[in-house]
């Protein structure tokens, strides 16, 4: 009997400890997740966001909010408070939202950077309405990407996370939390059957809710292209560069003579390994610049100017 009390202790502590973390995470983050009730004239939805400052400011997802006529935002002390949409961007597919208060209890963010596969993580929000609703598991993968749209522009938002935390209708705009309470995501889709998307919280999407909370609009810069990742022409070194696959027709691509086939592997001196960072350089102050491009064409080395313009959305 002796030996059957042990087995079950050794089997008992893991759980525990699993169970302390996630509760932890839970009551920590609990103040700070909102329920989001959302109408306009053609329907009724709903989903979840973040506080992110005393003052009101809230995060969320691009597409709870699209077309809305109103947001009320129900907070975990019992509040209910109308929520003005303050700036969004579909192509990252995040939202602020501001309340009136100033007195509300902001999440720490933390940096998607540093997870790893394999990490425990704990999503919050309001799946089918359910408010304050909480289900924890691990980070099933990284760098994965997914298709934004607004108006005529398709963007992939690159470096999503992929967990296998429960998610539901309702979670969108909801926190994804690492096991100190912060928040490293936006809850933003479903997968598949026990797969979930997150946003990741990092220095691209800082930027991006920066600029939402104070100019309401998130700038990016345009040349024309769609391209994906290739390795580089072994006399170029090691690593991968951008071929190009597409160039629209009067873009500044097409006018600084960029052709499909060609491989971008430098802008402005940055290196260039994959459509991720030639998104990460697309920034405003791009926009109307001349800016220096290395290309390979057919194996040969060229050098092109671009000059971005904004991108339309």
């Amino acid at each position: 009997m002796a030996e059957l009390s042990f087995i079950s202790t050794e089997v008992e502590a893991p759980l525990d400890a699993y169970s302390r973390v996630v509760t932890e995470v839970a009551q920590r983050l609990a103040p700070s997740i909102v329920s989001l009730r959302v109408t306009s004239r053609r329907r009724a939805g709903g989903g979840s966001g973040v506080v992110v400052t005393p003052d009101g400011f809230l995060l969320t997802s691009a597409h709870v909010v699209a077309g809305a006529g109103a947001v009320e935002a129900s907070f975990a002390d019992g509040r209910e408070l109308r929520a003005e949409i303050v700036g969004a961007d579909p192509l990252s597919d995040l939202a602020v939202l501001r309340a009136d208060a100033r007195d509300l209890v902001p999440a720490e963010l933390g940096d998607a950077e540093s997870l790893q596969v394999g990490q425990l993580v704990v999503a919050i929000g309001s799946p089918l309405g359910f408010a304050g609703s909480v289900t924890a598991g691990v980070v099933s993968a990284l760098n994965r990407s997914f298709p934004t749209r607004s108006g005529s522009a398709t963007r992939f938002v690159e470096n999503v996370i992929q967990t296998d935390a429960a998610l539901n209708p309702g979670n969108s705009g909801g926190a994804l939390a690492d096991g100190n309470g912060r928040v490293i995501g936006v809850n933003t889709a479903v997968a598949g059957v026990g797969l979930g998307l997150a946003v990741p919280i990092n220095d691209v999407t800082r930027k991006i809710i920066g600029a939402l909370m104070t100019e309401g609009r998130f700038r990016r810069a345009y040349i024309g292209i769609a391209g994906g990742p290739r390795p580089l022409p072994p006399r170029f070194g090691r690593g991968t560069a951008v071929e190009v696959v597409q160039v629209v027709e009067g873009s500044p691509a097409a006018q600084a003579g960029l052709r499909p086939e060609d491989l971008i592997i430098e802008i402005d001196g940055a290196a260039i390994e994959s459509v991720d960072d030639l998104q990460r350089l697309m920034t405003a102050e791009r926009i109307g610049a001349r800016v220096a491009a290395r290309v390979v064409r057919q194996g040969t080395p060229l050098e092109l100017e671009l000059v971005p313009v904004e991108l339309d959305g």
